[in-house]
């Protein structure tokens, strides 16, 4: 069974969405929570 791979358009929706939470003060585990990503991918796609 193949992993689900998100696109890089997917990617950049989740990173800019991230970065207003971050703007805002949430913790980087509270964002990975929010936009559904590992908090490992979260920092290897940064």
């Amino acid at each position: 069974m193949a992993k689900k791979g998100y696109t890089p358009e997917q990617i950049i929706n989740k990173l800019r969405e991230a970065e207003l939470l971050l703007q805002r003060g949430e913790t980087v585990a509270v964002i990975s929570k929010k936009i559904s990503v590992n908090v490992h991918t979260y920092y290897r796609w940064l």
